[in-house]
């Protein structure tokens, strides 16, 4: 299929907007690209094309800036990242046999619960238990491949911790650049990958690398509250997307 030919005029700049919007949320909160975009893009993919577009993005816009994310992140977060390797797999093969509206209900009860997680008292101590640290690498894993979402289960792991802002940020997005390089290797050796879809990646890109520099500066100038307000915002609006969707 020839995603491009199939796109008119309101899909390409819907698409350029939700790129660009997505990209300022990732560079503000250190999360919240494929939250924000897959729904949207999946108003003219299929559920599979939108996970897998979002993907290249997350991964492209990953790689720019690789070596702040490697020197900056928590430890944990390679212990995740070879979880959701293992796991991610799982979930795209779920998602490819399952119904949209069993899937639909999934990703809204998982939403929901971060949403609910992130509302809990911050830890005082930095560490988790191995054990909640594990659960979080499987979870994540299995919603990179069900719903191109890794951030619902890791966003709370890190947030609700009283630990330095950009060592949570760079923990996080070191996951899900890599989840999403998962989640397309996945996608290939299961045969759903459309090759069309690194060209339409690259199109979008621009708008995405702009969104994330200027989300990045706006970080830099608001207080810790304020950051972790935005987090609790943008995880509630999705939570109350999700059940929309599930419902609806």
């Amino acid at each position: 299929m020839d995603l491009l030919a199939d796109y008119g005029l309101f899909p390409i700049a819907a698409a350029v907007l939700a790129a660009f919007g997505s990209a300022f949320v990732r560079g503000l909160t250190g999360f919240g690209m494929a939250i924000l975009i897959v729904p949207i893009l999946a108003l003219a993919l299929t559920p599979i094309e939108a996970v897998l577009l979002t993907n290249f993005l997350s991964l492209f816009i990953g790689m720019s800036e690789i070596r702040r994310l490697v020197r900056g992140a928590e430890r944990s977060a390679w212990t995740i990242i070879a979880l959701v390797v293992l796991t991610t797999p799982v979930g795209l093969y779920l998602l490819s046999i399952t119904s949209p509206n069993l899937a639909r209900i999934v990703i809204a009860m998982i939403a929901i619960s971060a949403f609910a997680a992130i509302l809990l008292p911050r830890r005082s101590k930095p560490g988790h238990h191995p054990a909640t640290t594990g659960g979080v690498g499987v979870l994540s894993g299995l919603m990179t491949g069900y719903a191109g979402m890794p951030g619902p289960p890791v966003v709370p792991y890190y947030v609700g911790r009283d630990i330095p802002r950009e060592m949570a940020k760079a923990s996080m997005l070191l996951i899900f650049t890599c989840a999403s390089t998962t989640g397309l290797a996945s996608g290939a050796a299961l045969g759903v990958l459309d090759w069309t879809l690194p060209l339409l990646a690259v199109l979008l890109f621009p708008a995405v690398l702009l969104g994330n520099v200027l989300g990045n500066r706006a970080s830099g100038r608001i207080e810790d509250r304020t950051w972790r307000i935005c987090v609790g915002v943008v995880l509630g609006g999705a939570a109350a997307a999700a059940l929309w969707k599930a419902v609806a």
